[in-house]
């Protein structure tokens, strides 16, 4: 049985949450849910602008791989009804996304930038 009425966001944290239990899952529709009809997603080199390549490149994502590491989700920063969600994968990739507070009160994605590499420590330069 279909759920017609999937769990939605009720702050901005939950998104993180939706997100890893629907990719687990192989849950393109349910992903695609998860942002605005105009959202803008990047993954590298990729730009999917709106649900149909958005649920292109989850479909894609899905077709090769099937298992995904839970994410540590961090506190979101808010300014009424816009927040920045933030996730640390793992292997210590940032994910950093802006959510917007919809009129039924659930919130929705943006903008989402997968995988953001933390910079390297400086090299120290030893004086002569």
């Amino acid at each position: 049985m279909v759920d017609l009425d999937p769990p939605f966001a009720e702050k901005p944290e939950d998104l993180a949450r939706l997100f890893n239990e629907r990719i687990n899952a192989g849950d393109s529709e349910g992903l695609v849910a998860l942002y605005e009809p105009d959202a803008v997603l990047a993954a590298g080199s990729i730009v999917a602008t709106g649900h149909d390549e958005i649920r292109r490149f989850y479909l894609d994502l899905l077709s090769r791989r099937s298992s995904f590491p839970a994410a540590e989700t961090l506190p979101a920063l808010q300014k009424g009804s816009l927040a920045m969600t933030f996730a640390r994968l793992p292997n210590g990739t940032i994910s950093v996304e802006t959510a917007r507070r919809q009129e039924n009160g659930r919130w929705l994605w943006i903008i989402d930038q997968l995988k953001v590499k933390p910079l390297s420590p400086p090299k120290e330069t030893s004086s002569s």
